[in-house]
């Protein structure tokens, strides 16, 4: 990765929907007012906005991925807007619910129409270069991503999760072909503590190669479906999505 590109160690993640009706209007002025301003800070570094695909498959059997029965976590899924900066307290001074309070009346009309709204600071835990990483502009975010973000079963599976992150999963994704990045991050602000985010060149690509990616180690295979089916999923988690700005 690039020089610039190893300083967004940090990601504002906001999940919501937006009613049909209203995305022209929203998505002008988010792309054309808000994202810009936003970029102004010191320390904001980039910005990615994507929009989730629909009747994604992904690997393993149906019924393996958990989602939390807790009506609190925001369900909103269809877009996903990440902010990246240089540390978590750049998100933190304001944080968002005090930053979008002090905004123009337009502004917060705007923002109102997101809707199922929830949001997540995190930080890099771990991350790797696939084999298209030069495919990188700058330090934007790929044209398509995977991104999980869940809570695991109980405190006391996070050791195996962490390892199996280390020595299984991002090891993987450094020889999948399509992959440009894979980012393991932590929380310190939401709901979910753990985030995982795949970078592909393309959603192709992604539906290609990912899908039975651990095929060839079925004892490895069988260690990825032991952690998984443990996990507690965000609503909607794991999402596959497209980029829609920066335009591809």
């Amino acid at each position: 990765m690039s020089e610039n590109t190893e300083l967004d160690r940090a990601y504002w993640i906001s999940w919501y929907d937006l009613e049909e009706i209203n995305e022209n209007q929203y998505l002008d002025w988010l792309h054309n007012v808000y994202i810009p301003d936003r970029l102004t800070k010191p320390g904001v570094l980039n910005v990615a906005h994507y929009k989730s695909e629909s009747n994604v498959t992904h690997p393993g059997e149906k019924g393996r991925l958990r989602h939390t029965d807790n009506h609190d976590v925001a369900s909103g899924d269809r877009y996903i807007l990440i902010f990246t900066g240089i540390d978590a307290h750049v998100f933190a001074d304001p944080p968002p619910s005090i930053l979008h309070q002090n905004l123009s009346e337009r502004d917060q009309k705007m923002l109102s129409l997101r809707l199922r709204e929830r949001i997540n600071i995190m930080v890099d835990e771990a991350r790797v270069d696939g084999p298209e990483a030069k495919t990188r502009v700058g330090n934007t975010l790929s044209p398509c991503i995977q991104l999980g973000n869940f809570n695991s079963g109980d405190w006391r599976d996070e050791d195996e999760l962490t390892s199996w992150y280390a020595q299984w999963r991002m090891p993987c994704m450094t020889k999948l072909e399509g992959s440009v990045a894979t980012r393991k991050l932590v929380s310190v602000s939401g709901w979910a503590k753990h985030a995982i985010l795949y970078e592909y060149i393309s959603v192709d690509a992604r539906n290609r190669r990912f899908l039975d990616h651990e095929s060839h180690n079925p004892d490895m295979e069988a260690w990825t479906d032991k952690v998984v089916r443990k996990l507690n999923h965000a609503p909607g988690s794991p999402n596959l999505a497209k980029r829609i700005w920066p335009k591809l």
